[in-house]
């Protein structure tokens, strides 16, 4: 028993360390560009120009349609075949941030589409253009409407993020592999990793109850 008390005692720094080196910055990294990438492809959808509309779908088609694992694969070690080599690390941040984006867009869509028609039109009777109108009213709106969905995907990602150790980013899954492999103690391992991603969605679901208080000032009643 004391073995075993041990190794996980001795484990938890290293895969605590790598957590907070690598799983929080991929993650907050990611989450960020692939939100940007997503409002954008959610406005393009809503947009009356067709070539945009087009591009949107058939970005938000392949992505949504093909596993992560796969994409991933295919950015690191897929397009050095063509002379385009990309880093592990960064190879991870592009496919995450794609991956949210595409998932991401069509939470924003909606979100922007339950705002009433009426609030639209009332905006532009006195006179405020569409980008005045998207930034004052719809999209504040919009971001209470989408902060479960939004939060739900965060704390998907920092989930998905073990999926880097497959492109040999020394992540926090990772490096339980190769404890796991010096100890012979695999069970026990992935079992403490398995807590400390726990550990970091309880507090990143805490931080969403705040967030989601924060947005509802947005709430037109």
């Amino acid at each position: 028993m004391d073995k075993y008390v041990d190794i996980f005692i001795q484990s938890l720094w290293p895969l605590f360390k790598a957590g907070l080196l690598f799983v929080i910055p991929l993650t907050l990294l990611s989450f960020a560009i692939g939100l940007i990438l997503a409002l954008l492809t959610a406005l393009a959808r809503l947009s009356q120009i067709k070539p945009l509309v087009w591009l949107a779908r058939f970005y938000v088609w392949i992505i949504r349609g093909t596993p992560l694992l796969v994409q991933l694969f295919i950015i690191f070690y897929g397009l050095p075949s063509i002379g385009i080599t990309i880093g592990a690390l960064p190879a991870a941040v592009i496919g995450f941030s794609l991956s949210v984006g595409a998932y991401n867009s069509e939470v924003i869509r909606a979100a922007i589409q339950s705002i009433p028609q009426g609030q639209w039109e009332a905006a532009s009777s006195l006179g405020m253009t569409r980008s005045q109108i998207l930034r004052r009213i719809i999209l504040p709106q919009a971001a209470r409407v989408s902060v479960p969905s939004l939060s739900n995907s965060f704390i998907s990602l920092v989930k998905d993020t073990s999926l880097a150790a497959t492109i040999t980013v020394t992540e926090m899954f990772q490096r339980a592999q190769q404890i796991a492999a010096a100890t012979y103690e695999h069970l026990l391992i992935y079992c403490e990793v398995a807590l400390i991603y726990l550990f970091f969605s309880t507090i990143l679901s805490a931080l969403q109850v705040r967030v989601e208080k924060y947005f509802e000032r947005y709430i037109v009643r």
